[in-house]
């Protein structure tokens, strides 16, 4: 009975947390400012051509038959492009860490 207690409290002792803390690497932010910053196009430009769409309020309206809708699309790309993006560095060095993680 003894024996069972000390490998309960072997499990739970915070040497053994210590020791898993010091191997984890400190988290990183997942996008970089530039990212935000291509998002930030992105969402203001599908604002912009929901709110040009809805002024003309024309069926048949030049704006809101062509230039709103390809303004939205360009802003769901830009959003798209922006959470694919990292720059050349960032590239370099994150296929150099992949290939050490294996």
């Amino acid at each position: 009975m003894a024996h069972a207690r000390k490998a309960s409290r072997r499990g739970r002792s915070r040497h053994s947390r210590a020791r898993t803390t010091r191997g984890r690497r400190k988290p990183q932010m997942l996008f970089k400012s530039t990212n935000y910053l291509l998002m930030l196009v992105g969402v203001l430009a599908i604002v912009v051509g929901y709110a040009i769409m809805r002024i003309e309020n024309e069926v048949d309206g030049f704006i809101s038959l062509y230039v709103a809708p390809l303004l939205i699309l360009g802003g769901y790309l830009e959003i798209i492009y922006a959470i694919l993006w990292r720059s050349k560095g960032e590239r370099a060095t994150g296929d150099a860490n992949r290939i050490a993680d294996t």
